[in-house]
């Protein structure tokens, strides 16, 4: 096991401290975990970082980076919803996401038995991006609701409100995006997924 696959399966214990963090009961708690995000965040750019550097890039590895970023922010979303950050009709979204990686990580895991990897596209990455900047967007309004306004002398409701709707927003663009990236890449591999043949990589 070498550093960068650690750094990539060190996601998935960041996501349970998470977790813990919001259902903690104390001041700054909130503010942790979002401390805790930005590290896990982090990881996922040193983990290639250190491959590329060290010219120990493996399938594995890039399997377990699509993995373990998947588990992290659908984790974080199925969390959101237990503690009622996202709105009732959002759960259905939710749903959609986790469905969306399902498929997907089972799509890379045939290709992958094919000696197969599937090159990351444009719109996943750009799924991604959103889906990470909702999740920080709504950490940070329950931190700020929580371990600041209380004690703060100002007014903080307005920006409690910025970062709360603003990550919501955030969070439905992220989820048009995963439906349709999921889309894009099962029609683009669907022979692949199916068995019934090679896909085209070069499109």
């Amino acid at each position: 096991m070498n550093l960068p696959n650690l750094l990539t399966l060190s996601r998935v214990p960041f996501l349970f401290l998470i977790a813990a963090l919001m259902y903690m009961d104390f001041r700054f708690a909130d503010s942790l975990a979002f401390i805790v995000f930005v590290i896990a965040g982090l990881t996922d750019w040193l983990d290639g970082k250190i491959a590329r550097e060290m010219g120990i890039i493996s399938v594995f590895g890039q399997l377990m980076d699509a993995l373990t970023d998947k588990i992290l922010t659908v984790g974080l979303f199925v969390l959101f919803v237990g503690l009622d950050i996202l709105q009732d009709w959002m759960v259905f979204g939710v749903l959609l996401i986790l469905s969306r990686e399902f498929l997907i990580t089972g799509l890379r895991l045939v290709a992958a038995a094919k000696n197969v990897v599937l090159p990351a596209e444009k719109a996943g990455k750009l799924k991604t991006v959103f889906q990470i900047c909702a999740i920080g967007g709504l950490i940070v309004a329950r931190s700020v609701e929580f371990d600041w306004n209380p004690y703060s002398s100002a007014n903080l409701d307005g920006a409690i409100d910025l970062f709360y709707y603003g990550g919501l927003v955030l969070f439905t663009i992220a989820t048009v995006m995963t439906v349709y990236s999921g889309s894009f890449y099962m029609i683009k591999y669907w022979k692949l997924f199916f068995g019934t043949g090679e896909s085209d990589l070069e499109s």
